[in-house]
């Protein structure tokens, strides 16, 4: 059986073919060796690699079998060789190799080989092989942009019979993307057809579309093709050459980017703008030690074709830095209006991330809302056409469009990101390059093509004018010419008389006989004159253009700034300057009121605004849930889902976490406890909740403790907080922070004792002090007395406040707004003018505001009456929430208007539910009519 030559260019190697088939290693010394492969550095080509089969036909000579062994001589590794038992064959010399060593380095020559012969872009001119050999194809077809298309099948069929020996559905598939608008930023080749869109549908067949070369493809990578630029290597059967290399005139590796994936190694790089791109260039041509920074002002970041926003430019940076980076895109959208009166809007989409499927996108989208994880979409159409893309996308009455988008940024590839991995093909080897290497790798390059091209055209200048020159001497002397070559009997006795006797070389001689007899007039002789010195004062400019390398460079951006002026589109992918492109959780959830309920064990949980209905003055009201033994409410507060809790505890420290964190449940449900959210000490109670919205540098926090101790600490002091909290103020012993409270300078603070004396005091009077300090007394207690509660005035009550003393002066018994409101522990409540209570400094002992009975005291005091409705009264409501957690939500309105030493009037009846334990003020919210109009009783 005759050998089969095994050679690693063609045939995969893989050490799995040692389990199969193969039974014999040998190696064939002969007198003359060729090499195994190109990549002569990885592998010795001194041995020719053979295999027989283990199988052999009958009419052949039967191969012995081998027999594995282990090398005991100086193979320590246990490596296993193969090596024929039959020592007597001769002419041939058996020689031991290791079996891992030698499948090692045939796997090396075979990826190399794929990896520089079809994955991996050149650096220089930025096509891998299969695209450069269309475009030469195409060129040598003269399918210029000026001339008619052809069919895609005439140029497959040249580009396989003659350059690139592969499956045609791999050259017709390159074929197609670089005519392909949404794929290459400016395409190579344009498209007449069906060429596929960008919903990946299929392209039409090759024998029904057709292309031609673009403008841009000539001016930037086949002009100077014919002049010497680069080097023509023959192609695969060795019947004609092909260049190595296109001349560019623009790093097209840049420009269109490219992707492609090899053996153990890929690359992909994003398309830039044409203009930014020689901008750029120049820049680097201008001061080669141009920082990453410098280059980023002219070429801010990639320009995808199918546009979108670009999220920030942390990725940018690292993948023009170290050649790998994750760059975020989004999509371009819009919001419109579909109904004035419903407030119904729509999504439209406008542009998709590079390389997104929008078909796929829409039944993505479709998807998720029939799966309910996506919601407040009522209907998805695809209104996209020949003027552009537009996907609506229809929300529900009362859906927010801000979270809807983002949601569909966090599940769809509406948001997508780009991994940028640049890797090209540099001197032989592939190699991960930065943004300046890559410009710099191109610069070279083009210097060569510049130089070859300028040596190219001496030549040939020199050539001509060598030639010019002697036909210059044949007119300057034509009888004598005439009469030497009319005496001689033949050519090459005329070519030799001429040379002899005008000291001629043989290429002037020759010009001399070639010339008509036309060209013999003055006239001629003129031309000849003139196109002489035409030609020494190109010689003369190339000679100078060759000396100096600052004109080679100068000439290369005069040619990059003429393909710019003449090819420029302004950049469709928008920079947005922003960190990073990444959700949160915030970003998708509605910023919406919410309830806040805490017990004094601990418990927590979040509820919807209409939870509770409005209920009239003195109702039973609605239980807020079940509650653990010997537990109670603490406190009920409204807040919004983006606002930041800060928790106060009765030790004095500070705790924060985001409303939205807090587990939202049912009006039943027992709540969270805080020590999951929190990390709270041992024994340690939440006393005040303070929601955030902005850490403003003009608000504090007024802080009160149960023995009277006040202070006033700035919000910026609590912005951030670690998570297992901060000091908030310093406590004496046996003292208790109780009540927090955010205001500004402007504002007013009202504290009341549980006897009902009040004091009206500015904010301003309050001296501003650091976290871990104790403050100054707030008032003055009597024998018994306790600090009950605490309010914030704000500063749209000075001028009542101003008017006070007036009013006093004057007896006025005035009943207009704004009101303190007071809750008293058995449920009975009233509100009094504020105009009733004068200012008075800390440390006093106030004004009466409450005349309570023996057994009954002050639970809270509320400043009410700054929005109102259409009637001119007061729009607020307060909830109550009785010691065994029942709930009562009544208009502010609904209380009567008394005087400072009034008993006040039922809020909610506490026959079976103890005292009142916490009160809210909450604004009127926004519900249905029928919850408007609610008023009956609910158990």
């Amino acid at each position: 059986m005759k050998p089969h030559t095994f050679t690693p260019q063609t045939t995969p190697f893989s050490p799995m073919a040692f389990s199969t088939g193969i039974r014999l290693l040998r190696f064939t010394f002969t007198a003359t060796t060729t090499p195994l492969s190109r990549f002569s550095g990885l592998r010795k080509p001194s041995s020719e690699l053979r295999f027989l089969s283990s199988v052999t036909p009958p009419s052949k000579k039967q191969v012995r079998p081998v027999s594995a062994r282990r090398k005991e001589e100086d193979e320590g590794n246990g490596s296993v060789v193969l090596k024929d038992s039959n020592d007597g064959n001769e002419g041939e010399r058996i020689l031991l190799t290791e079996l891992h060593k030698e499948a090692t380095e045939a796997y090396m020559s075979y990826a190399m080989s794929v990896l520089l012969g079809r994955a991996l872009p050149d650096v220089r001119d930025g096509l891998k092989p299969v695209h450069r050999r269309i475009l030469y194809a195409m060129h040598e077809l003269g399918l210029s942009s000026k001339k008619p298309y052809k069919k895609c099948a005439r140029v497959v069929g040249e580009v396989l019979g003659k350059f690139h020996p592969h499956g045609d559905n791999a050259v017709y598939d390159s074929l197609v993307r670089m005519a392909q608008d949404f794929s290459l930023r400016s395409p190579l080749i344009r498209g007449h057809g069906n060429f596929g869109s960008i919903d990946a549908d299929p392209p039409a067949a090759m024998r029904y579309t057709e292309c031609r070369l673009e403008a841009l493809t000539e001016a930037m990578l086949l002009a100077d093709l014919e002049q010497n630029t680069v080097d023509y290597v023959p192609n695969f059967d060795n019947s004609q050459k092909e260049p190595s290399l296109l001349p560019a005139r623009i790093p097209n590796l840049l420009l269109n980017g490219a992707s492609g994936i090899a053996v153990g190694m890929a690359t992909n790089i994003p398309p830039h703008n044409l203009g930014e791109l020689v901008d750029a260039l120049s820049a680097l041509i201008h001061n080669p030690e141009a920082t990453l920074q410098e280059l980023l002002e002219y070429m801010p970041g990639p320009d995808f074709p199918t546009g979108g926003i670009i999220m920030g430019n942390i990725g940018i940076l690292e993948a023009y830095r170290t050649g790998k980076g994750r760059v975020v895109i989004r999509g371009k959208t819009d919001i419109e209006l579909l109904d004035s009166k419903t407030k119904r809007a729509a999504i439209i989409i406008q542009e998709i991330p590079y390389q997104t499927n929008k078909a796929s996108l829409v039944e993505k989208i479709a998807d998720l809302v029939e799966n309910k994880t996506l919601e407040g979409i009522s209907d998805i159409r695809d209104e996209s056409d020949r003027s552009g893309m537009r996907v609506v996308i229809e929300l529900k009455r009362g859906s927010d469009p801000a979270i809807v988008l983002n949601n569909l940024y966090r599940l769809t590839p509406l948001q997508s990101s780009f991994s940028c991995n640049m890797v090209g093909i540099l001197n032989g080897l592939p190699k991960l390059m930065g943004l300046k290497e890559l410009l710099q790798a191109f610069l070279d390059f083009r210097c060569s093509v510049v130089e070859r091209r300028a040596k190219f055209k001496l030549s040939q200048a020199q050539e001509r004018n060598h030639i010019v020159e002697g036909i210059i001497i044949g007119l300057d002397n034509l009888d004598e010419v005439i009469n030497t070559i009319r005496k001689a009997s033949s050519h090459a006795l005329a070519t030799a008389n001429l040379r002899k006797e005008f000291e001629l070389t043989e290429k002037q001689a020759e010009a001399i006989l070639d010339i008509s007899l036309r060209r013999l007039t003055a006239l001629e002789r003129n031309k000849f004159v003139d196109e002489g010195k035409s030609l020494r004062a190109q010689i003369s400019k190339l000679e100078e253009l060759l000396s100096s390398k600052k004109q080679i460079l100068q000439l290369i951006e005069e040619e990059a700034l003429e393909i710019k002026n003449k090819f420029f589109t302004p950049r469709r992918s928008m920079l947005e300057d922003t960190d990073s492109g990444e959700l949160e959780d915030i970003d998708v959830i509605p910023n919406e009121e919410m309830l806040l309920a805490i017990s004094e064990k601990g418990y927590v949980k979040r509820m919807k605004p209409d939870t509770f209905n409005l209920q009239n003055r003195g109702t039973i009201g609605k239980s807020v849930g079940k509650l653990r033994v010997n537990d109670a409410m603490s406190d009920f507060l409204v807040c919004r889902a983006h606002d930041k809790v800060l928790y106060f505890s009765d030790k004095g420290t500070v705790y924060s976490a985001p409303a939205y964190k807090i587990p939202e449940c049912s009006r039943t449900a027992a709540g969270t406890p805080l020590v999951q959210i929190l990390s709270l000490s041992d024994g340690e109670r939440i006393t005040s909740i303070i929601p955030v919205s902005e850490f403003a540098g003009d608000q504090y926090l007024v802080m009160l403790t149960e023995k009277g101790y006040i202070k006033k600490v700035s919000l910026n002091y609590f912005a951030t907080i670690r998570c297992t909290g901060i000091i908030a103020i310093q406590l004496v012993t046996g003292d208790e922070l109780k009540w927090v409270k955010c205001c500004s300078n402007n504002d007013f603070v009202a504290m009341a004792s549980q006897n009902g004396m009040v004091i009206l005091t500015p904010c301003a009077n309050i001296r501003a002090v650091g976290r871990n300090t104790r403050g100054s007394v707030a008032m003055r207690l009597k024998e018994g007395d306790k600090v009950a509660c605490m309010d914030i005035i704000p500063d749209a009550l000075q001028k009542e406040l101003d008017m006070t003393s007036e009013l006093h002066q004057r007896k006025s018994r005035s009943m207009n707004g704004p009101w303190l409101l007071f809750v008293s522990e058995s449920g009975y409540g009233k509100r009094v003018p504020v105009s009733r209570f004068r200012t008075s400094p800390l440390n006093r002992v106030g004004l009466i505001g409450y005349k309570f009975s023996s057994e009954d005291r002050l639970a809270a005091v509320f400043v009410v009456g700054f929005s109102f409705g259409e009637d001119g009264e007061s729009d607020e409501q307060v909830v109550l929430v009785s010691q065994s957690g029942t709930v009562n939500r009544i208009k502010v309105r609904d209380i009567s208007i008394q005087s400072r030493y009034a008993r006040g009037v039922i809020l909610m009846r506490l026959d079976h539910a103890g005292k009142i334990q916490s009160a809210s003020l909450i604004s009127a919210a926004e519900a249905d009519p029928e919850d408007e109009d609610a008023a009956a009783i609910e158990a």
